[in-house]
């Protein structure tokens, strides 16, 4: 089975229902399966320190499940154009999986939520993407030959899957199928590399 990495962070819960949109159309594709995980958040007080395993949801992810998979979606909400601190906390400790080049050759995406439609989805699946161009990754994206990218009148980027969130809006269909497009897809291009 080839194993694809969601990870995310999620503060209210939409960038999760992304990941979990993603998760699906990466099991959807034979042969591919998603392992979902998650990084803690990131305190302002030195003493604070989260349990080694969430109260709720996916565990929290080790560097050895980057190691171990085959392809990477990579989410966070956005925060002033940028990921949240604590996804970017966790991609600064990865130093030796790129010593390594772990990650190298290895197909990723990213996806972003953001409570204003143009709360700067884009800049943040962009920053996400530098991080992953560093370790040798191969970025995706979506191509418009999936119809809801040109419909859609929330979420949705050629950069990436994305929600726009606004006064607690749940996914759109359109949302949901472009974040399960971009799963399968990624699925699709681990499984033939992994040949």
């Amino acid at each position: 089975m080839t194993e694809i990495l969601v990870l995310y962070y999620s503060r209210h819960g939409t960038t999760a229902q992304l990941a979990q949109c993603i998760a699906a159309g990466i099991d959807s594709v034979p042969g591919a399966q998603a392992r979902v995980r998650t990084v803690p958040a990131v305190s302002t007080v030195c003493e604070a320190s989260a349990p080694d395993i969430p109260d709720s949801g996916p565990p929290y992810v080790e560097l050895r499940d980057l190691e171990e998979c085959a392809g990477l979606a990579l989410g966070s909400p956005t925060r002033f154009g940028n990921m949240a601190a604590a996804l970017k906390y966790f991609l600064d400790g990865t130093t030796p999986q790129w010593l390594s080049g772990a990650l190298a050759g290895k197909p990723a995406c990213v996806f972003t939520s953001s409570a204003s439609l143009h709360g700067g989805q884009e800049s943040t699946l962009l920053s996400m993407m530098i991080p992953l161009l560093h370790h040798g990754m191969l970025l995706m994206g979506l191509p418009y030959t999936e119809p809801a990218l040109s419909s859609t009148r929330t979420g949705g980027s050629p950069y990436g899957a994305t929600h726009f969130a606004h006064d607690g809006n749940p996914l759109s269909a359109d949302e949901r199928q472009l974040a399960s497009a971009l799963g399968a897809r990624l699925a699709r291009a681990a499984c033939k590399l992994a040949e």
